[in-house]
């Protein structure tokens, strides 16, 4: 994958879509600075460069005369390998389609080691057709110079993609059962599992911060969060761990979403969802974000419930908040759903949020224990604190106690409860 350089370059757009704000934000996040775009109105895609010929001759003049240097060409779409040479030819400089330029704001994002596992291996299952493209291109005597860099014969370049991809499925899948096995010890000594998923760029690790009292580094750019973060919510209640994942975008192909499969599945296994929402946007906009994120959840085979987390309501007034939800469900997106409505920034409605998260756990067993009062039942009590909802305690002859927690959880109490002897209280 060739690598952006990130000094501000200028970049324009081709797209068939007026609508390029999410395009031009993705640019942005590689600092590129767009100068113009090209629109050209049609329903689908020229067969040989993706727009018609007419137009790539206006881009070509477009950049031979500009007083600025354009470093980049953006398409706001997907490009076929065939698409894709034949622009770059005519053009004669770089063209990254939406999915590349994704993929280069995923490899510049990505600082774990599994990320980078994941990041490579959707770029590796990306160039395997465009190295196919070259292939045959090559065979025709013509000699492109693309992400082979010349460092490999292309043919060996494919030869060498297949390779990297299977020793990187074996490196994910290990780091995914470990991630499992971590997973089931926590369910066993009684913590939930909270996952954050939403669109990119909706607040999802401020809200991290917010609820853990940590200080994960938050940017206000597109995929800042490739990795996820774990954290346990700091608020008296029973345990809770909460995880940040990656963003949600439209339209990703299935091999990028399934690259990220170890990760995203934290949000398929996790006991409540939270689909956060930036709700300051204009209405369409949101409309279509919840969309995609509600799609996603169905097609990661979610079937926890979720609760749609509203965020940002600080940025505008409570009719422009009234009249969204209003537009939302008149879409239908929002029947038979939880929903809160908050603002990170201002904590606003965050006690509201954490009694939705409580009443939506699942298992949640509630019972009594009496314990003899003694030094060691005492540590036993701030153990059951760390670990548990303790609702009531109160202190007789005997230390009475009134939890919340899972079932597994409430085994292991009972259990060291009785060595300790003590004994459950059935009325």
């Amino acid at each position: 994958m060739v690598k952006l350089k990130m000094n501000h370059n200028n970049a324009i757009i081709i797209t068939l879509n007026e609508k390029v704000t999410e395009i031009v934000d993705l640019a942005d996040s590689l600092d590129y600075k767009v100068i113009k775009t090209f629109f050209q109105n049609r329903q689908t895609p020229d067969v040989n460069s993706y727009i018609g010929s007419g137009k790539v001759e206006e881009i070509k003049d477009f950049i031979e005369t500009s007083d600025k240097k354009i470093n980049l060409v953006i398409v706001d779409g997907e490009l076929k390998p065939s698409q894709w040479f034949n622009l770059e030819k005519k053009i004669g400089i770089d063209v990254f389609d939406r999915v590349r330029l994704i993929l280069a704001i995923f490899e510049e994002r990505a600082d774990k080691k599994e990320a980078k596992l994941q990041v490579k291996l959707a770029q590796l299952q990306y160039e395997r057709p465009f190295v196919r493209e070259l292939i045959h291109r090559a065979r025709s005597g013509e000699h492109p110079g693309f992400m082979a860099g010349g460092e490999y014969q292309v043919d060996d370049y494919y030869e060498m993609i297949k390779k990297q991809m299977k020793k990187i499925k074996e490196q994910l899948s290990n780091i995914r059962y470990q991630r499992e096995v971590r997973r089931r010890h926590r369910h066993v000594v009684g913590f939930y599992l909270v996952s954050l998923a939403g669109y990119t760029n909706a607040g999802k690790s401020s809200l991290l911060n917010l609820l853990s009292d940590e200080k994960v580094k938050v940017e206000g750019r597109l995929f800042s969060t490739l990795s996820t973060t774990t954290r346990r919510i700091s608020k008296k209640s029973v345990p809770i761990l909460i995880t940040d994942t990656v963003g949600f975008i439209q339209n990703l192909p299935a091999y990028i979403i399934d690259a990220f499969h170890s990760t995203l599945e934290e949000i398929e296994v996790a006991d409540v969802v939270l689909l956060i929402i930036d709700v300051s946007e204009h209405e369409e906009i949101i409309a279509n974000k919840l969309k995609v994120s509600l799609d996603e959840l169905i097609e990661l085979g979610v079937t926890s419930p979720v609760i749609i987390t509203l965020n940002k309501a600080d940025i505008i007034s409570k009719k422009e908040i009234n009249s969204r939800i209003d537009y939302l469900k008149n879409q239908g997106f929002l029947e038979n759903k939880k929903i809160v409505i908050i603002s990170v920034k201002n904590k606003k409605n965050i006690d509201i949020l954490l009694k939705l998260i409580y009443e939506s756990l699942p298992q949640l067993v509630r019972f009594k224990i009496k314990l003899p009062i003694n030094k060691e039942t005492q540590s036993f009590i701030s153990w059951i604190y760390e670990k548990a909802n303790v609702l009531d305690i109160s202190y007789s002859d005997h230390a009475t106690l009134t939890i919340d927690c899972n079932s597994s959880l409430r085994s292991i109490i009972i259990t060291k409860c009785q060595n300790l002897n003590g004994f459950q209280v059935f009325k």
